[in-house]
């Protein structure tokens, strides 16, 4: 009998303001007695809802239980900053890779299939405009370094005929309002989400098709004859066949040991401001959504509801193994954040951080996921590396067509890629990739 003990549960330090400011319609269900099903997820987000609404479609009228650690949106999904992107986006390197033609090609494919289920998803369960955008986004440049990182970056899309447009620093000001920025590389495929609200949306849209427990962090899984049965505090799933969802938290259910790095970033989204506030329109359009033309600089989004506005801005990477940290980093985090966010916008430096947050990241050296059947019926849906929106719903997909013996030409791929890679000694490991990091964010100066 295959028994897997888990001791470190999923801990997230802050509260998200997407969580915060995200709305649910059904009450907390928590796993409360012995339950039976013909599927289990362990994880509801990105992945595991994925997976969920794969299985529902393939698999009408049987019974599929989702089960929670935490509340829908209050994890890693509802703390991300909402950017479903399209084309090549790696977080590994100092730039945003654009690989061999064939590799981007397949990469856009996948992305853009992740982004239709999603964008299906919205449009049957009546997501609103706010939730889900397809608006595109902006690599935004506030250096000289930056505008060249953009240009490399417009060269490698024009070779592989995707579309994009280059704006210049009066454009990105009457974007933005901001003085701060030299240029910017929009692209139109991406989809900018209200992360929390999509996660609790799309679970609130699969409505009777699943039985979703929240709070019931599984703290045992082990095979008992031919089903599996996930243990609770208060209760416990039997099932055939079992999706993790889970992220990085895959080793705690012992497996890809000694081949995940745990990454966090750190983000705070200001109170609520109309522009009658300062007698004048402030902070630019209503919406936009600017990434960093260097990937560890700061990422940063307006958003606009029923007249007033907020600034969510996104910086630091750090390396935690622990898969934990301190509210004191976070608060220390945010006080960076409040100076790179009144060098962009001086006028609002009255404007408070009203949330400040972490968001757990899983990375592999080669930037494979966790994926596979890993034991007999045992399925991962894991390891995001770094674009969990647009990844974990792909993985979650891909995830349910593999449990079922669906054939797809994505899955035909996700079976034939390596493996996450074996990382080194972890002292070498946390040397390594905190210098890394570190020297990264000094690069990358004031796009940070």
């Amino acid at each position: 009998m295959s028994t897997h003990t888990i001791k470190r549960l999923p801990v997230d330090t802050g509260v998200s303001g997407w969580e915060a400011t995200s709305t649910r319609t059904a009450p907390i269900q928590m796993l409360d007695g012995a339950v039976t099903a013909d599927w289990l997820i362990i994880g509801a987000g990105f992945a595991g809802l994925s997976a969920a609404r794969r299985l529902a479609q393939l698999r009408p009228g049987e019974r599929i239980v989702v089960v929670d650690a935490h509340e829908v949106a209050k994890g890693p999904a509802g703390r991300n900053s909402g950017f479903m992107i399209d084309v090549p986006h790696s977080l590994s390197s100092g730039e945003y890779s654009v690989a061999g033609e064939s590799a981007t090609a397949l990469e856009i494919a996948q992305n853009r299939f992740a982004i239709g289920f999603a964008g299906q998803a919205a449009l049957e369960y009546g997501m609103s405009a706010g939730t889900f955008d397809p608006s595109g986004k902006i690599n935004a440049a506030a250096t000289d370094r930056g505008d060249k990182l953009n240009i490399n970056y417009a060269a490698s899309l024009k070779r592989i005929g995707e579309r994009f447009e280059l704006f210049d620093a009066a454009q990105m000001r009457e974007i933005t309002g901001s003085n701060y920025y030299h240029g910017g590389l929009y692209t139109p495929g991406a989809v900018m989400i209200q992360p929390a609200q999509y996660i609790r949306d799309l679970a609130a849209g699969l409505g009777d098709k699943i039985s979703l427990f929240e709070r019931s962090p599984i703290i045992e899984l082990s095979r008992v004859g031919n089903d599996w049965r996930a243990v609770s505090h208060r209760g416990s799933v039997m099932a055939p066949k079992v999706i993790l969802a889970v992220n990085g938290h895959i080793e705690d259910f012992g497996h890809f040991g000694g081949r995940l790095l745990h990454v966090f970033t750190y983000a705070s989204m200001t109170a609520a401001y109309s522009h009658q506030q300062f007698g004048r329109p402030v902070s630019g359009q209503p919406n936009w959504a600017l990434l960093p033309a260097d990937p560890m600089g700061a990422t940063v989004r307006k958003i606009t509801h029923e007249g007033l506005s907020r600034i969510v801005i996104r910086t630091r990477f750090t390396y935690d193994p622990s898969i934990q940290v301190s509210p004191r980093r976070v608060a220390e985090i945010a006080e960076e954040q409040r100076h790179s966010l009144d060098l962009r916008f001086p006028e609002l430096k009255s404007t408070p951080l009203e949330f400040s947050w972490a968001g757990r990241l899983c990375l592999s050296r080669n930037s494979a996921p966790a994926f596979g059947e890993i034991e007999d019926n045992l399925y991962s849906a894991c390891c995001e590396n770094g674009l969990g929106t647009v990844k974990s719903t792909l993985a979650g997909v891909m995830a349910a067509e593999l449990a079922t013996g669906t054939q797809s030409p994505f899955l035909d791929e996700f079976n034939r890629a390596p493996g996450p890679s074996k990382l080194p000694p972890k002292i070498i490991t946390q040397l390594g990739v905190s210098s890394v990091i570190r020297w990264q964010e000094l690069r990358a100066g004031r796009e940070g």
